[in-house]
């Protein structure tokens, strides 16, 4: 069928948190933009923004298809809550009736004759009809036309009538986004990215809060294989869809995790490598210019996470160490990983490099100054410097 009334199809963004800002949300505003072309640098596209609302304008002609390719792609991008796919309307009420008609038609709830409501909004405050006027004309149309009964509290089918300033926007429903704030608004991070469910999750959860995350793997190399690079290298993949220009690095750890374990601090090696890892994870951090390091701790979920465990660790750097998971329980933490497209990459089967240092009976409560006394025979400072030094970088084509 030929969709006279309803013109072209866009796809309209609906911002969150960012309308919330002051003085300074021009600078969200823009960073949130910049995001958008890079997602969307495969599309000709036109953005346009205008009272809270990103309006994608796609050329002449261009199909429902691409508009939906766009729609699902613009809605993986961190600052935004909801994704409309819409259709431009003419600014005249009976073409706005005329379309919504056709809109409706097409939709299964006709069929069952589902409960429906009408939302206007009028941005433009020249046009005609206020928006309960708006509410009220296009209701009639529809309830006269297909017999849907009204319910303005509990409809099963809602048709948006948005007025702007040059055409009416029109959409039924919309896809969520990611919410939070544009990625880079909110510095730089280096995320301790492993094989398991939870670094993942950790480092998108900042990249939600607007940090750009750079991903930093160690391997158990020369001592275990290289299937935990190719994990973590399809776990930076799958992230990059949040933030585009990713980068991943892998430091070779197997011989420095050996020089712990000849210590012969068994109930310390954990903890002893972490401080390691985090130690390492800074220099990175430092000569990349990020301003924290990024783990997916969880309070109390395994022994190296304990309360007195992560102080250790702490002291271990002057970085903050960002933990945006220290108080969800596993359960959450899989939910999460399944929504966002990493649970199933992080469920196959690899060697972690910790699994190398494990002790039967690990330490519950490390001493600093016992560490430290590790960390003076390795020459720690040194080592993380080495470390650093010898990392690779992957380039997530």
């Amino acid at each position: 069928m030929t969709m006279t009334a309803l013109g072209e199809p866009c796809v309209l963004l609906k911002l969150g948190e960012i309308v919330l800002k002051g003085r300074n949300r021009e600078v969200f505003e823009q960073r949130l933009r910049a995001n958008i072309k890079f997602a969307l640098k495969d599309h000709e596209v036109d953005l346009r923004q205008r009272h809270g609302v990103i309006a994608i304008f796609l050329p002449a002609g261009t199909g429902v298809d691409v508009a939906e390719t766009i729609a699902t792609r613009v809605a993986e991008v961190p600052g935004i809550v909801l994704v409309h796919l819409a259709w431009r309307v003419a600014k005249e009420p009976s073409v706005v009736v005329k379309a919504a008609l056709e809109l409706v038609r097409e939709t299964p709830e006709v069929a069952r004759r589902a409960r429906f409501a009408v939302r206007s909004r009028r941005r433009d405050k020249r046009f005609p009809l206020r928006s309960n006027e708006l509410d009220h004309l296009v209701g009639g149309e529809l309830a006269d036309a297909y017999g849907l009964p009204v319910d303005l509290k509990n409809p099963e089918l809602t048709v948006f009538v948005e007025v702007d300033r040059d055409e009416v926007f029109l959409f039924t429903d919309g896809r969520p986004g990611q919410g939070g704030l544009p990625v880079g608004s909110s510095g730089r991070g280096v995320a301790l990215m492993s094989g398991g469910i939870d670094s993942p999750v950790a480092a998108y959860r900042m990249m939600r809060r607007g940090v750009r995350v750079d991903f930093l793997h160690f391997s158990g190399i020369p001592f275990t294989t290289t299937e935990s690079i190719y994990k973590a290298y399809a776990l930076a993949r799958r992230l990059d869809a949040f933030q585009g220009r990713s980068r991943l690095w892998v430091v070779p750890f197997g011989k420095a995790q050996q020089s712990i374990r000849a210590s012969g601090q068994d109930r310390l090696a954990m903890i002893a490598q972490r401080r390691l890892m985090l130690k390492t994870a800074a220099e990175v951090a430092r000569r990349q210019k990020a301003s924290a390091l990024i783990t997916g701790d969880s309070l109390g979920q395994v022994s190296s996470q304990t309360m007195a465990n992560i102080v250790a660790q702490n002291s271990a750097t002057d970085l903050p160490i960002l933990r945006p998971l220290i108080g969800l329980d596993k359960r959450e933490v899989i939910a999460e990983a399944r929504r966002i497209g990493t649970l199933q990459i992080s469920e196959l089967p690899d060697e972690d490099c910790c699994t190398l240092l494990a002790a039967r009976n690990p330490e519950l409560a490390a001493k600093i100054e016992d560490l430290k006394a590790i960390e003076r025979r390795l020459d720690a400072e040194e080592l993380a410097v080495q470390l650093a030094d010898s990392m690779q970088a992957y380039k997530l084509d």
